[in-house]
Formats: structure tokens, C-alpha cells, sequence
């Protein structure tokens, strides 16, 4: 079968590799459409320190049941629509004793640690499959990316009625805006872009800022009645933005922090006490998070084609990725077909 690599920084290739055979408790996955992620990004540039080259990329999945095996897996049925928790977890370590397999210490997600899912066929255990009859190839390979903004924001304990600001409206950032809002809470979306923004706003932001017009801490002061947000989620990675909020949260807030910085970030700690602040990491979703997305996208309430910056076929990936490169402004999300040019 047919498999994307990337090889090299900047290099990328389509190779032959054997198809997978399913055992006891998997089931075999023909891959239909798959969503490049940032963590892609940084492997075609040669900076994610969590992956080996050459690597198949992909962990957003959007797959058709072949085959299931085992009774384990028999609640699947050949030619049901899924997607897939694309995360491993070992059970013993301090995260997954806590109930928080989500941060395992020794985790290997799909595409990262261990090759992904730009091939025509992957097998999974069946307890990471999810099922929806109602949601369409573009919808599942979402599903994966807006449950980490969704985890983002159970971590921040968001809940109705809630001040909340979202730093950043790129894939995460638009997932954590949308869990926001689906919680009940009001949103406050941040960005550079108002293309950005305008999606934002579909996915549940009562408002948008954007920072290259608008003064950040005098915008939020505005908006909030001088108190800042009660949680202020930060999806960009940036120094700046992780100090920024720190700075614009609210007195007893809490501030999630889902991307990282890839530079050291200088604090005034003062903040950290005085508003006795609840600084917290948010890193990839929990499998409860997945129902969640799923039912909010089953109700459309997700600006859907909208966040989709491109859809290529599978031998254009490595052209997808050196533009996103090239340019990394220009895309919120790109999607691999890998059933163009050769049907179902």
C-alpha cells in the first residue's frame, strides 16, 4: 500500500510498505481523510524533538471499518465512518494512576512517536475507534484537533457563565473557543487575523480582538469591566502570550496553557501570588473528550469548511506542508484525501 513519509527536513515521499493485519481486539481501518497538525509541521521542519525520521505522519483520523476481530471489537461493523483516539498509555505511571492517561509519561502518539496515519490502511484497538453516523469525512478528521481545545478548557474548569479569553484562534485555539462556548460560557477570542477571528465568532466567541489594532489589557478591561478574564486560555506558544496571560487574568483565575513556548519565558512572579492564579498544562484529550466534540459537531454548531484552509490528495501532502511552511499564516487546517483519484 501506499504511505507518506517524511524523510528528511523538507523532504517527503511516497513509499511501498506492507499492509497491516489486524489481531485479537483491533480492527482494520481503511484511512479515508487525515489532518495535518502543527506537531507535522515542526517534523517536515525538523524541530520536533519527539520524532525520528522517517517518519508516516498523521494523527487526525477520519477512517472506514474493513474488518473487525475478536469480540472486543464486534460493536464495529465494515463500512461504519470512525475516528480515532490516537494516543497510548501504560497504566502505571503517576498521570494514568491520577486518571489522566492523557499525560502518560510514556505515551506514543500516532505520527510523533510512532508511524501515523498517511497510509490507505492502519489497525487500532478497538476502545480508541469513535463512531458517528451522522458526521462526514471532513467532520471526523476535525474531531481529533477540536477535542484538545476542548480539553483545554475542562482543564481551566470552564463552566456557565464563565469570562473567557482564548489566546490564538488556529486549530487548537478554535477548538478551545468552541468547548468554551459549548459550556455555556462567554468568550473572548484573540488574534492577529480577523479572518481568524471572524471564524471564531462562528464557533462561539461573543467577541474578538485583534492585537495588531486594538491594545490587548485595554480591550479585555473594556470588555470585562475592568476585572480581565476569568480564565485565559493561551493556544499560541509565545513568550509574549504566556506572560500576557498571566498579566490579563483575572484576580483568583486561571490560566491553561496548551501550546509551549519554544524560547525561555521571563515572569514577573509577583502576579502569580498576588492573584493567587492557578497556573495549569493542558496536553492532548481524554477519550471522554471525544463524545463531546462529536456531539457538538453532530449538532452543527462548528464552522466546519470554514476552518479548512486546503484539501490535497495524497501525492500533493508534501506540497501542502512546504506551503504551510512557506507561509504559515495562510492556514488554520489541511486535509489529505487519500481517497482522491481512486474512489472508495
Amino acid at each position: 500500500m501506499k504511505a507518506f513519509f517524511i524523510t528528511a527536513a523538507g523532504r517527503t515521499e511516497i513509499r511501498d510498505i506492507p499492509a497491516p493485519v489486524p489481531s485479537d481486539g483491533q480492527v482494520l481501518l481503511k484511512v479515508r481523510m487525515v489532518g495535518l497538525c502543527g506537531s507535522d509541521l515542526s517534523s517536515f521542519r525538523g524541530l520536533n524533538p519527539l520524532v525520528s525520521l522517517p517518519r508516516i505522519p498523521g494523527h487526525e483520523i477520519a477512517a472506514t471499518v474493513e474488518r473487525a476481530v475478536g469480540p472486543a471489537a464486534r460493536q464495529f461493523r465494515p463500512s461504519q465512518d470512525v475516528t480515532v483516539l490516537p494516543y497510548t498509555s501504560c497504566g502505571t505511571c503517576p498521570s494514568c494512576r491520577a486518571g489522566r492517561p492523557n499525560a502518560c509519561r510514556s505515551n506514543q502518539t500516532l505520527g510523533v512517536q510512532r508511524d501515523g496515519a498517511l497510509a490507505r490502511y492502519i489497525v487500532a484497538p478497538a476502545e480508541k475507534l469513535h463512531a458517528s453516523d451522522r458526521l462526514s469525512l471532513r467532520e471526523l478528521a476535525l474531531v481529533e484537533p477540536l477535542t484538545v481545545g476542548f480539553h483545554a478548557a475542562d482543564r481551566g474548569r470552564v463552566g456557565p457563565g464563565a469570562c473567557v479569553c482564548v489566546l490564538g484562534c488556529g486549530a487548537i485555539g478554535l477548538g478551545a473557543v468552541a468547548g468554551a462556548a459549548f459550556a455555556g460560557a462567554r468568550v473572548i477570542a484573540v488574534d492577529i487575523d480577523d479572518r481568524k477571528l471572524a471564524v471564531a465568532r462562528q464557533a462561539g466567541a461573543a467577541e474578538g480582538i485583534n492585537t495588531t489594532r486594538q491594545d490587548l489589557h485595554q480591550a479585555l478591561a473594556e470588555l470585562t469591566g475592568g476585572d480581565g478574564p476569568e480564565v485565559v486560555i493561551e493556544a499560541i506558544g509565545n513568550p509574549a502570550t504566556f506572560r500576557a496571560a498571566v498579566e490579563e487574568a483575572a484576580f483568583a483565575g486561571r490560566v491553561v496553557y496548551v501550546g509551549y513556548a519554544k524560547k525561555p519565558v521571563e515572569y514577573e512572579t509577583k502576579l502569580f501570588v498576588q492573584k493567587e492564579l492557578d497556573i495549569l498544562g493542558s496536553r492532548n484529550a481524554t477519550a471522554g473528550d471525544f463524545p463531546r466534540v462529536i456531539a457538538m459537531l453532530e449538532q452543527g454548531r462548528f464552522p466546519v469548511e470554514q476552518m479548512i484552509s486546503r484539501v490535497a490528495p495524497l501525492d500533493q501532502a508534501g506540497n501542502a506542508l512546504a506551503d504551510w511552511d512557506a507561509d504559515p499564516a495562510a492556514f488554520t487546517k489541511i486535509l489529505v484525501d487519500l481517497d482522491a483519484g481512486e474512489g472508495r
